[in-house]
C-alpha cells in the first residue's frame, strides 16, 4: 500500500520508537516518529531525534532520495567536520555519503524519503 493520504492532522497520537536496526543509528538512543510510510518500499516521512551527546560511527549511504530539515538543535558531520543548525536543509540523492554524526546539544529533524523513477 502506498503512503496514506492526509489533510493536516496532529501527530500527538503517533508514538516515538527506537530507530530501526540497520539504519546506522540503531542502538544510539535515537528515536523516530513515523508520520507516513509505504511498507512495500520503506520510503516515508518521519521526525528523528538525536539525544544530547549522541555519537554515531558509520558513514551512511542509501538507494533513495532523502530530504532533511533541522527543526531544532544541531548536528555535526564528523566526516566533513561541519556543523548544521536549526533551519538548515539537505537534499541527498541516492549514493550520497553522509555522517557519521555527533550532536552534543541534541537535534530533531523532519525527513522525507522517496524513489525518483
Amino acid at each position: 500500500m502506498p503512503k496514506e493520504e492526509y489533510e493536516f492532522c496532529g501527530h500527538e497520537g503517533i508514538p516515538w520508537g527506537p530507530v530501526a536496526a540497520g539504519s546506522g543509528a540503531a542502538g544510539q538512543g535515537m528515536v523516530e516518529k513515523i508520520l507516513n510510510l509505504d511498507p512495500s518500499t520503506g520510503v516515508g516521512s518521519r521526525l528523528l531525534k538525536f539525544p544530547p551527546g549522541v555519537e554515531t560511527s558509520e558513514v551512511i549511504v542509501h538507494d533513495f532520495w532523502e530530504e532533511v530539515y533541522i527543526l531544532e538543535g544541531e548536528l555535526h558531520d564528523k566526516r566533513i567536520n561541519t556543523t548544521f543548525t536549526a533551519g538548515m536543509y539537505a537534499c541527498r540523492p541516492p549514493g550520497m555519503l553522509h555522517g557519521p554524526y555527533s550532536s552534543p546539544k541534541g537535534c530533531m529533524t523532519f525527513e522525507v524519503r522517496y524513489y525518483n523513477k
